[in-house]
């Protein structure tokens, strides 16, 4: 008799066409009604609810009732993290879509991807930190270093805060589009926030794409070195 996880079960679940565009539609991180879902995966309502339930039952999903509304998430960031890292597969191993969209780019330098940035710009900013000694890695895990630590908190980070947390602090994300990895966690998560909050970045709102302001722009490549070109970031005020 086998033992251990069941992946084939999971994978069922993933496999579906349906399926899997409700679920790649909340790696943007907000909750979703069942009817925004629906018209995600180009399905009816009815077909909606089945799909929702079994992604539900399974683990994947989860749900809350807001007045007359249902609205449903990811069940964890290791969800999230698994979606990438198929993303990744596919697109590697040519399984992509027949044609690409006019975000692709943009998409692919800076989007979120559950709670925390990802795309080159994130890829570039982990890589920063390593190269500079501020998280540390070993054996894949990654780890903030004291000199991380007065780095975050002088960019504004609480800290302590995050450390309180069941949430490991720095963890390692396979990115779909560098297939290399940024940094996830609630340490990746809180920079994100900083970034909105100093109005470096803003979301384009019903996407997963992160838009760096000039200004924003500007003070990352400042504080990370990372230079990607971003043409599109000369439209933001």
């Amino acid at each position: 008799m086998k033992v251990g996880p069941d992946i084939a079960s999971i994978g069922a679940l993933l496999g579906d066409p349906a399926r899997a565009n409700m679920l790649t539609a909340l790696l943007a991180g907000q909750a979703l009604t069942a009817g925004e879902l629906a018209r995600e995966a180009g399905v009816t309502a009815q077909t909606a609810s089945s799909h929702l339930s079994r992604l539900e039952a399974g683990g994947l999903l989860t749900q809350r009732k807001q007045g007359r509304h249902r609205y449903y998430a990811l069940s964890g960031e290791d969800v999230a993290g698994v979606l990438e890292a198929l993303m990744g597969l596919a697109a590697r191993t040519g399984h992509t879509r027949v044609r690409t969209g006019p975000k692709e780019p943009a998409l692919r330098r800076a989007r979120v991807c559950y709670d925390h940035l990802a795309g080159e710009l994130a890829v570039g900013m982990l890589e920063s930190l390593k190269a500079r000694g501020l998280i540390g890695e070993a054996d894949e895990a990654l780890t903030l270093t004291a000199a991380g630590e007065t780095f975050m908190a002088a960019l504004g980070l609480d800290l302590p805060a995050l450390t309180v947390s069941r949430r490991p602090l720095c963890k390692g994300c396979l990115d779909w589009s560098v297939r290399r990895t940024h940094l996830a966690g609630a340490l990746g998560a809180a920079l994100l926030d900083r970034f909105y909050g100093l109005g470096w970045a803003v979301r384009e709102p019903g996407t997963r794409l992160v838009r760096f302001t000039p200004r924003g722009l500007e003070a990352f490549r400042e504080i990370f070195g990372v230079t990607p070109e971003e043409p599109e970031a000369q439209a933001m005020a």
